[in-house]
């Protein structure tokens, strides 16, 4: 029976198939992520410290391309809060204080990121997302988004805000009460819980754009403006200049090699995971490898449409499915969308009050603030302690505690480095350390003591099973463990190697040593159902291969009477 292969365009690819009945849903989705996606760009763009169009300039090159050239038909590619917070960080010590050369090096870092994802999408590097472990991503997210939600308080309260990280900023906060305008207050914290109260009862509604064009109107109708209220303040009509940034140099994109690198890495990160989300929800798979060229090909156009860093967006990409959307001919639509706010729509976003620009980048992070989540991996930690899982939750949970206050004491990237070293490091001694399990029979198979402690093992004998592979690493432990096991009736052990299913040369040395000290005091050492690899390294290693009493099963190994030798 043959296989048949469809072939995916390399261009629009997640086009391919397209249905005539898509269209309607489509359209519509298109039109509700529009609503969300306008306000929030512009306010993506305040947390990456460029002016507010930049964001909307950004927005239409990315979903365009990123249509192009991904492969999920729900993603939805722009601004967003981590890489914009991110951005801000990483473009800082370069700019100088010169807010010219922040906004040119910020659409460089863009420029920069795209080419370094197309160069990672055409080397095939997709797998490099398997080294953040979702513990790593919760807690780095946890972090980043409490360093938003600090950084816009002082526009909800009409304060100065503070430089520094998350704790600095908080403490300037707290000195700054006695100095907050009230009227600022009054607009910041209405808008921020009628944002939230939309999305809490009224999920159907585009909560942000509503309470945007609320207080557009409340400027507009009382002169807020003039009466101390902050506002945006004035934004470029029209389309963006197409080309490189103005002032930046060869030497500059070089620095900036290292900044997109991290950009890169966080926003595949975050938009695979609402890739992948999505497209089990709808039965298909997305290419690792090509969503990565999607992310380089949006980031490298809206770098030269004069925008910043963009990547997937996993609240708009909910929006997007929760719409109906069944295509990126929705994304399309945003995109066209976008560029009538442009031409024609930007004078009415002019007179946004910052606080409630403020109470929409609040709104939308909020939700990321998941402690529930590092409570869950607290309570595995607590609850499995001293068990077989006692070391792997340990892990997640420091691992994510990391992330989190490396974000918050250090900043953004040397957080999420932070985060993968400490995961890592645990994975190394997890590695090192693996659980040797002391069975027992139940019905026909061997189980687990520690996981059945009403059973008792077979007198005089021990069978012992490793879960893991045998190697240099673990080698001394394994051994320690067992001997650990031996009592004064023990007269035989017996290792059951099939959840081995590797063994290097220090694992088979140490086999041999073990069999030989057991020897000494009597006690009987065999190994049953080892494996291919497990079985061709003990005959190969050095001096002659190493020497084990070696049975097809645990059975035969407890009934044989004899000492046979065999490789």
């Amino acid at each position: 029976m043959s296989t048949r292969h469809t072939h995916t365009p390399l261009v629009f690819g997640s086009l391919a198939g397209y249905q005539r009945a898509w269209l309607r849903p489509d359209i519509i989705a298109g039109l509700t992520v529009w609503a969300v996606l306008v306000p929030e760009a512009l306010a993506y763009a305040t947390i990456a410290g460029v002016p507010p169009v930049v964001g909307l300039y950004a927005a239409v090159p990315a979903l365009v391309l990123y249509a192009a050239a991904g492969s999920s038909r729900h993603l939805v590619v722009g601004p967003m809060s981590a890489t914009a917070a991110l951005s801000a960080a990483l473009i800082a010590p370069f700019a100088g204080g010169d807010d010219s050369r922040f906004v040119a090096l910020s659409v460089g870092l863009a420029v920069v990121t795209g080419l370094v994802g197309l160069l990672a999408g055409f080397v095939r590097l997709g797998f490099i997302a398997s080294f953040i472990s979702e513990p790593v991503l919760k807690g780095f997210i946890v972090g980043l988004a409490l360093t938003i939600i600090i950084g816009q308080v002082p526009k909800l309260l009409g304060v100065e805000k503070g430089e520094g990280n998350f704790f600095v900023q908080a403490a300037t906060v707290v000195r700054e009460l006695g100095s907050v305008d009230g009227l600022t207050v009054f607009v910041g914290l209405l808008s921020l819980a009628l944002v939230l109260a939309v999305k809490r009862w009224l999920p159907l509604v585009p909560g942000s754009l509503l309470v945007v064009l609320l207080g557009i109107t409340a400027v507009a109708l009382f002169g807020l403006d003039d009466r101390g209220i902050d506002i945006v303040g004035h934004i470029d009509a029209g389309l963006p200049s197409v080309g490189l940034p103005e002032g930046v140099r060869a030497e500059d994109y070089l620095d900036l090699i290292g900044p997109a690198i991290g950009v890169l890495l966080i926003g595949f990160a975050e938009g695979l995971g609402a890739a992948k989300t999505y497209a089990a929800k709808a039965g298909y798979t997305v290419d690792a490898n090509r969503e990565l060229t999607g992310l380089g090909a949006a980031n490298l156009g809206a770098g030269l449409c004069s925008g910043m860093v963009v990547n997937g967006s996993l609240s708009k990409t909910a929006v997007n499915g929760g719409a109906g959307a069944k295509s990126q001919v929705s994304g399309l639509t945003v995109a066209v969308l976008t560029v009538l706010t442009l031409l024609f729509l930007t004078g009415l976003f002019e007179k946004l009050p910052e606080a409630t620009l403020a109470a929409v980048v609040i709104a939308a992070v909020v939700e990321l603030v998941d402690f529930s989540s590092l409570a869950a991996l607290y309570r595995v930690w607590t609850k499995r302690l001293g068990s077989i899982y006692g070391v792997a939750a340990r892990a997640d949970f420091a691992a994510a505690v990391a992330a989190m206050f490396g974000v918050l004491i250090f900043d953004t990237l040397p957080g999420l480095i932070i985060g993968i070293a400490v995961s890592m490091l645990l994975l190394l001694y997890r590695v090192s350390k693996p659980h040797v399990a002391e069975l027992a029979k139940s019905g026909s198979r061997w189980v687990d003591i520690a996981s059945h402690p009403e059973l008792q093992p077979s007198d005089g004998v021990i069978v012992v099973r490793v879960e893991a592979g045998l190697f240099f690493a673990n080698a001394d432990h394994v051994r320690d463990r067992i001997d650990d096991l031996v009592t004064d009736g023990t007269s035989m052990i017996i290792l059951d190697a099939e959840t081995s299913p590797f063994i290097d040369v220090s694992g088979a040395q140490m086999l041999e040593q073990l069999r030989d000290s057991l020897a000494r005091k009597n006690i009987v050492f065999r190994v049953a159902r080892d494996v291919g690899q497990f079985r061709d390294v003990l005959a190969g290693t050095p001096g002659g291969g190493v020497k084990l009493d070696v049975y097809p099963s645990v059975a035969e190994a407890m009934a044989d009477p004899n000492d046979r030798r065999s490789s």
